[in-house]
């Protein structure tokens, strides 16, 4: 499961800690979802005074790079070396990983990216 945090400025990490009578430390517990810490009625209080100042909730992923090509060809290069090349002028798509094509697709709707880069994410 991907990490997620509640993005707040410091002003606002030191508001919700002195509002609460806490420490730094346990603002940032609660607002990482940090499941031995921060995982209280407190830490839910935190996270809703966060939310309530204008806290965004982030998730962190793996970075995945995307181009869009002359071509017309979308290509993303997964972090672990897979890539994924999207034909927009015919709808195909294929995977390739360590230099060999893996998995081919015909046809590829926006709805079936998703299910791509997890295929390609997860090869090793």
């Amino acid at each position: 499961m991907n990490k997620r945090y509640i993005h707040i400025t410091k002003a606002d990490r030191d508001f919700i800690a002195k509002a609460l009578n806490v420490t730094e430390k346990t603002v940032y517990n609660a607002i990482r979802f940090d499941d031995r810490r921060g995982n209280s009625e407190l830490s839910a209080k935190i996270r809703k005074l966060a939310m309530d100042r204008g806290g965004i909730v982030m998730v962190v992923i793996p970075e995945i790079e995307t181009f869009h090509d002359y071509d017309n060809v979308m290509r993303q290069y997964c972090p672990n070396g897979a890539l994924i090349e999207l034909d927009r002028n015919d709808g195909s798509g294929q995977v390739i990983f360590k230099g060999e094509t893996v998995k081919t697709y015909e046809h590829v709707m926006v709805a079936d990216i998703n299910q791509i880069q997890a295929f390609a994410s997860a090869l090793r």
